[in-house]
């Protein structure tokens, strides 16, 4: 009987198609592995895609990362080049300020300040070893910031215009065009300057400009102080109120120029009436 199984086996598998002569065992056998082979060629090629697509992901991730730093170089270099033109500009504003004022003048940083309740003041990186003294403008190429009311060796500390002790004498226009006389005072906190005591018959309009008179003997005239943003009209009794925003950016101070400057001694008075001479003479 195994015999005549493995006899039957033989002859199955060598039998022949008689069309292709192709044994009939391989093509039923190819037939069966087929969709397995090509199932498996498939997942090959699927492995090898997503190997590939994974190496490619993983360059193009390294390469994103390579542009992200370079763009952020290169945003950084233009954030320098760009705060080194506006530092460029303060400075070439600063050392223009000799020809404009006449007066020399020593070059300051601000490096502290202090904008409590009470005091509105900076502190600069110049002192009295670089000639810096009591009561000397200090200002930027846009307008005064304010006068010096202690000073050290290395530092100095600077009372700014919009402090409510800050002072000076003022004129709306052009001095001696125009009789809109009269002095400025800090607001404190607001950032803002009043000026007072302009007759309420001068003309006065926002957007008008107000420079120093130099009558108060700290600021030479004919600063800049700002721009008249407000105005309360007087009346021929009655004074205007007039608000002020500085020229001189105060919030954003970087260098500024303290003026070496001593106001012209004013004549002293005499010492004797000229009544008393009067009488004198006439007692003789």
């Amino acid at each position: 009987m195994m015999l005549l199984a493995a006899n039957f086996g033989i002859m199955a598998v060598d039998a022949r198609d008689s069309e292709s002569k192709q044994r009939i065992f391989r093509v039923w056998a190819q037939a069966i592995v087929s969709p397995v082979q090509d199932a498996s060629s498939r997942a090959g090629g699927a492995t090898s895609g997503l190997v590939r697509k994974i190496l490619n992901f993983s360059s193009t991730a390294d390469e994103n990362e390579r542009l992200k730093q370079r763009l952020s170089e290169t945003e950084l270099e233009l954030k320098n080049a760009r705060e080194a033109a506006i530092e460029n500009e303060r400075l070439k504003g600063l050392l223009g300020l000799k020809e404009k004022t006449g007066y020399g003048s020593v070059s300051a940083r601000g490096i502290a300040r202090d904008a409590s309740v009470w005091f509105n003041t900076v502190t600069i990186n110049q002192g009295s070893s670089g000639g810096i003294a009591l009561n000397m403008p200090v200002v930027t190429a846009g307008g005064i910031v304010g006068r010096v009311v202690a000073v050290s060796p290395l530092t100095a500390q600077v009372m700014l215009i919009t402090d409510e002790k800050a002072a000076a004498g003022a004129v709306v226009g052009q001095l001696g065009e125009t009789g809109a006389m009269g002095s400025v005072r800090g607001l404190g906190q607001s950032g803002l300057i009043e000026m007072r005591y302009v007759s309420g018959l001068q003309k006065v309009e926002v957007g008008d400009y107000v420079l120093t008179t130099g009558q108060d003997g700290i600021y030479p005239p004919s600063l800049n102080v700002g721009d008249v943003v407000m105005v309360n009209h007087g009346t021929a009794t009655q004074p205007h109120q007039i608000f002020i925003r500085p020229s001189a950016q105060l919030d954003q101070l970087e260098e500024v120029a303290v003026l070496l400057y001593h106001p012209p001694q004013r004549p002293a008075p005499e010492q004797t009436l000229p009544n008393v001479d009067k009488g004198k003479s006439d007692k003789r």
